[in-house]
């Protein structure tokens, strides 16, 4: 199945006339619209002939710039990747002493991001079914780095007796294709509610309430009676 026409998102537009040489287009334009294509149609459904004419380009632009479909799906993910990975890197926040205070910040973080960038989580829902190299590049070149030191604050949870062992792919997926959903399937979450989950004051409240329901769905309570 071919794309069908969608308009360049303006998301992350640098302020600012691009310059002449990246008329008619800025590579934030091209790379925002190519997050799309690919998360919506996936990598085998997108035509680099038709986001040129979404671009408003020649037919030749994307490929004098790019070289390939593949190197603008390789450029793309790096654009679309990389500041997750350096939210995540500044979670953590040095005033805190509690381990599952951390955890809770990193949930609200991934979640945040989930929500300004939806997109992301539809291109892994396709990409994550089949075991391609590109997979492989996302997994090892960022989901893998980003989760190493979650992984270890789990492994430190768990050993100091705080939560149940949880292994990395079971939290993963909680947080990433489960609490995350609302924004990825945003049409189909309105069918359960009208109210727009994209909406920032909704997003907050549902990253803090998935966060502290994962939290303490793992949290070892020892007050309780045995």
């Amino acid at each position: 199945m071919g794309m069908e026409p969608m308009s360049a998102p303006s998301r992350r537009r640098p302020p600012g006339r691009p310059r002449g040489d990246d008329a008619p287009a800025s590579r934030e334009d091209i790379l925002a619209l190519a997050l799309r294509a690919f998360a919506t149609y996936g990598y085998d459904g997108v035509s680099l002939r038709t986001l040129n004419r979404e671009l408003g380009a020649s037919h030749n632009l994307l490929n004098g710039r790019f070289g390939s479909k593949e190197r603008l799906w390789y450029a793309t993910i790096d654009w679309a990747f990389q500041p997750l990975a350096a939210r995540l890197a500044t979670a953590f926040d040095p005033t805190l002493t509690d381990p599952l205070d951390q955890l809770r910040i990193t949930i609200r973080t991934f979640l945040t991001h989930c929500a300004e960038y939806p997109e992301l989580r539809g291109l892994m829902n396709i990409e994550g079914r089949q075991d391609t190299e590109r997979l492989a590049y996302i997994y090892s070149t960022y989901i893998q780095p980003a989760l190493a030191p979650v992984h270890r604050l789990l492994n430190h949870l768990a050993a100091q007796g705080r939560t149940r062992p949880i292994s990395l792919r079971t939290f993963h997926f909680l947080v990433s294709h489960g609490a995350a959903g609302p924004f990825t399937l945003a049409p189909l979450a309105r069918h359960f509610d009208p109210a727009d989950p994209l909406d920032p004051a909704a997003v907050q409240a549902h990253a803090d309430l998935a966060a502290d329901l994962i939290v303490r769905a793992i949290e070892i309570n020892h007050t309780q009676p045995q």
